[in-house]
């Protein structure tokens, strides 16, 4: 394992640095990582979301591969910026088909249970999202420390790399995080 990260960072690094070989390597080397990202992040979707797995990979790794905007450090860090943009992409969905869904309310039809609880989805999305800003904004590392943990499922250890803090900060930080989240979430349902 330790080997293949140092295999994709390097690529990552080579990439960045022009290398025409490694740009082409580098979609082989991240896709299955990516596709298991994309595929927790949907997990909890509303059942017939018109972004699939394969669809948010894509556009999350156009966004990843701009390299006049990004850096990249390592493989942690790639993979944090790709939880991010995926975030975005999610986050910009939901808040897309709310506005849709308000300008057409204006006669109601009935829905089955899991239609209802699939909209609720998106509402929830929004509101993690604005939860997350806010704290974001307050702490950053907080902020960071949940995209990494939570939208991206990168270990403590990945974590405390892509930060440059240790372990042990992590894990403080990130209990401090989710509890903030949960009551924040809490006093808003």
């Amino acid at each position: 394992m330790e080997t293949q990260e140092q295999e994709i960072t390097q690529i990552l690094l080579d990439a960045y640095d022009g290398d025409e070989d490694a740009a082409n390597q580098l979609w082989d080397a991240v896709y299955q990582e990516l596709q298991r990202i994309a595929h927790r992040e949907l997990r909890g979707e509303r059942p017939g979301h018109t972004l699939n797995t394969t669809a948010l990979v894509h556009e999350a790794y156009l966004k990843l591969v701009d390299h006049t905007r990004i850096t990249w450090r390592n493989r942690a860090h790639f993979f944090s910026l790709a939880c991010r943009a995926m975030r975005r992409i999610l986050v910009n969905y939901a808040r897309d088909r709310n506005r849709q869904k308000r300008r057409t309310q204006k006669h109601k039809v009935p829905l089955d249970e899991a239609m209802v609880m699939a909209e609720e989805r998106g509402e929830e999305l929004v509101a993690l999202d604005e939860a997350l800003t806010w704290l974001a904004a307050r702490d950053e590392r907080l902020g960071q420390i949940v995209e990494c943990r939570y939208f991206g499922g990168l270990t403590t250890r990945e974590t405390a790399e892509v930060i440059g803090t240790s372990t042990r900060t992590v894990e403080r930080d990130w209990e401090r995080a989710r509890a903030y989240l949960y009551k924040t979430l809490r006093l808003e349902a």
